[in-house]
């Protein structure tokens, strides 16, 4: 666990997020909460973490997702050095 982000407002946003039930829930709490830049932009990480998995090139990833090299390395030292955390989603949603 990262230790720079735990906090009480913190764990209780992630406790609000654990309630959601569907993908449309998800639509409206987080089209409330984070501007369209910033819920794309999630959703791009998790595509380029998906493809780096799948063993793509960053020039395919950057063809396809349109994330920038420094996005798709950031992304890449997590898949490496991070908490594990795009892996255990990515092999969550495989199934």
């Amino acid at each position: 666990m990262n230790s720079k982000i735990k906090d009480d407002l913190t764990d209780r946003l992630f406790e609000a997020i654990l309630t959601l039930n569907s993908v449309e829930e998800c639509y409206s709490f987080f089209e409330d909460i984070c501007t369209v830049h910033e819920i794309k932009s999630l959703a791009q990480r998790l595509e380029v973490a998906k493809m780096l998995q799948d063993k793509k090139t960053y020039i395919e990833i950057q063809h396809v997702t349109g994330a920038s090299t420094a996005t798709i390395s950031r992304v890449n030292r997590c898949l490496s050095y991070g908490s594990d955390g795009y892996k255990m989603i990515l092999d969550r949603i495989k199934k």
